[in-house]
Order: structure tokens, then C-alpha cells, then sequence
């Protein structure tokens, strides 16, 4: 296990390979704490060096909380902040028309209490706008300094290509775990991931620790309290989770083989230094409300596992557990292709 932190970088910025992604603090995952607590998150990711932080204008009150943190330490130019656009709720639909561009981006920056942005996605592709009008859109933003570099999500092959060729895409973000491996075939979406480093984008892995459920705290999905979407996704029924226990249980014995800070290495800094083995573009964001998750989960940029545990987990893999990753009103603005140009 080597000492120094593992690294990422995105143009002139570099940055720890692992992130913070702040939508669990603030929705969808049952009761959010008050202000205070979750600020003290912030804190807490700040003092240990976790400074890519990750939001959307759709995670609840993240964009303000971020504004209030930043108001009160002075510390924005510390934080390399990336925030979303293009999602409306409560049906999901996707938004990349040039007028919406202008229009959110301004309030992204006014909840964040910000003038710049340092990566900005469209969250979801709309299949009638096309790509190069939302791109060409997001490239203004670009030259009037309002945004540094340019992120699509959960978009096909071909969209990426195409987006690219307006104006260079810094990187996309992918849902990304040891169960979550669409994003590696080669026959799904035109391949993504091979795009992707053909083109020279960074990966950016959301969910990495498969929503929380691969370090092994939620034994079934009785565990998800009250309120929390995860109760709803297909892939966590019960018939599923023995399987996915399983893996948990191989993930920790793998975990009992190295040490971080003289404590056995958990099944969720396993999966984290797992990914980071998959590649130097990729960037995990594990989210959580509880700093001492946090501080687990960044503890992870010093765990390097061997060439063969690498393997035995890319092994584990195989077993693809039934089920789709999101319910079916999410599931219909995944890698979709866009609209030609007339």
C-alpha cells in the first residue's frame, strides 16, 4: 500500500482521485439532516483534502448548502466544484435546448453563490435537440468564463463523438461499480468507455459504491429507511441480495489482506481502490451523510490492491445481477442518441 494519495486531473487542475458526490446529504435517501450537520460534512471533506465535489440543480438543496459553505470559509477557489443542468422533475425529462442552457446555468450559479463553475454536465441528452445545439450552447458559457470545462452524462458512444467535436468534453459521467458495468460493453451504447479514451475524457463514477449497498452496511432492503428511492430500484429486491451480500463478504476478505491506518481494509475502500486500478481517468465519487464515511471512503486514494485481487474481483463480476439500475421512469434517458442536424 503505497503512502502517497492517488491523483486525478482535469486541464490545469489536479486533484485526489476520489471525490465527494453531494446528493445523498440533501434527497432521495431518506431523512435530511439540518444545515448545520451536513455542513459539517463539507467541513470535514475539505480538512482531509477531498476537494472535487460533485452536485446537480435536481439534488434537493445540495447547489444552496455548497453556497452557504462557501460563504462562510471564503474557500471556493479551493474546491474544484462540478454541478448539472438538463434534468427537470418530477417526470425526468431531459432539457438541452440552447435557451434552457442559458437560462440554468445562471441559476446554478446563483444558488451556489459562485461566478464560475469548473465542470459543468448536461445531465441527461434530449433525443429531439441535438447534441451540437446543446454543446454549442455550453461552449458560450465557456467564453464568457461562467463555466471552465464541459461534461456530458449517461450519454451513448455516438453523442459523446459528436459533442466532442464542437467542443472538447473534459468528461462524462457514468454510473460505475463492480455491478454496474455497462458502461465497459462494447456492444451496449457503442461502447463508452472505449469512446471515451479514444477521445482523451475522464471518467467520473457516480454510485461507485453501488448506492452504499456494496460496503456491506444494508443487509436487505428492509435496511433503506422510509423515503429512501433505493426501496424502488430493481436491482436491490430482495431476491437479489444475497447475491449482492455475497459479494460484499468476498470484497471484505479481500479487504482483510491490507491495512489503512492499522485497520483492515473495508469492502467499500476495496470496490473504491478497485476502480481507481481500472484506469488513471477514472474518478469515483462516493457520496455520504456521515463524516467518518466520508473520511473511509477517501482513505481509499491510499489502498493499492495487487494485480491478482484486481483480477478476483473483476472475476466476481461476471455474476451480473438481474434487474435494472434505476425504476423504469429513469430508465428512458440512458445513453440515448440525439436528434441529426438538419
Amino acid at each position: 500500500m503505497p503512502s502517497a494519495i492517488a491523483t486525478r486531473k482535469i486541464g490545469n487542475s489536479t486533484f485526489p482521485a476520489i471525490g465527494f458526490g453531494i446528493m445523498g446529504i440533501s434527497t432521495w435517501y431518506g431523512k435530511v439532516d439540518s444545515d448545520q450537520e451536513r455542513l459539517k460534512v463539507l467541513d470535514a471533506a475539505y480538512a482531509a483534502g477531498c476537494t472535487f465535489w460533485d452536485t446537480s440543480d435536481v439534488y434537493g438543496d445540495s447547489e444552496d448548502l455548497i453556497g452557504q459553505w462557501f460563504k462562510r470559509t471564503g474557500k471556493r477557489s479551493e474546491i474544484f466544484l462540478c454541478t448539472k443542468f438538463g434534468l427537470k422533475l418530477p417526470d425526468f425529462a431531459a432539457d438541452g435546448s440552447p435557451e434552457y442552457v442559458k437560462e440554468a446555468v445562471e441559476n446554478n450559479l446563483r444558488r451556489l453563490g459562485v461566478d464560475y463553475i469548473d465542470l459543468y454536465y448536461l445531465h441527461r441528452t434530449n433525443p429531439d435537440t441535438p447534441i451540437e445545439h446543446t454543446i454549442g450552447a455550453m461552449a458560450e458559457l465557456v467564453k464568457a468564463g461562467k463555466v471552465k470545462h464541459i461534461g456530458l452524462s449517461e450519454v451513448s458512444a455516438m453523442t459523446l463523438r459528436r459533442a466532442h467535436a464542437v467542443h472538447p468534453i473534459a468528461a462524462i459521467q457514468m454510473e460505475y461499480s463492480p455491478f454496474s458495468l455497462e458502461i465497459e460493453d462494447p456492444n451496449l451504447a457503442g461502447g463508452v468507455l472505449k469512446t471515451a479514451r479514444e477521445l482523451g475524457v475522464k471518467i467520473v463514477a457516480y454510485s461507485p459504491l453501488g448506492r452504499g449497498v456494496l460496503t456491506g452496511q444494508y443487509r436487505s432492503p428492509d435496511d433503506f429507511e422510509e423515503g429512501d428511492l433505493r426501496k424502488i430500484f430493481p436491482r436491490f429486491s430482495a431476491e437479489n441480495f444475497p447475491k449482492i451480500l455475497q459479494l460484499c463478504d468476498e470484497l471484505k476478505t479481500i479487504g482483510g489482506r491490507y491495512t489503512i491506518d492499522n485497520n483492515p481494509a473495508t469492502a467499500g475502500q476495496v470496490t473504491l481502490a478497485w476502480l481507481l486500478a481500472q484506469g488513471e481517468d477514472v474518478i469515483p465519487i462516493p457520496g455520504t451523510k456521515r463524516a467518518h464515511y466520508l473520511l473511509e471512503n477517501f482513505a481509499a486514494t491510499r489502498l493499492q490492491l495487487s494485480s491478482a485481487d484486481v483480477q478476483t474481483i473483476r472475476d466476481l463480476t461476471t455474476h451480473a445481477l438481474p434487474g435494472n439500475r434505476y425504476p423504469d421512469i429513469m430508465m428512458h434517458n440512458l445513453f440515448q442518441d440525439t436528434a441529426e442536424l438538419s
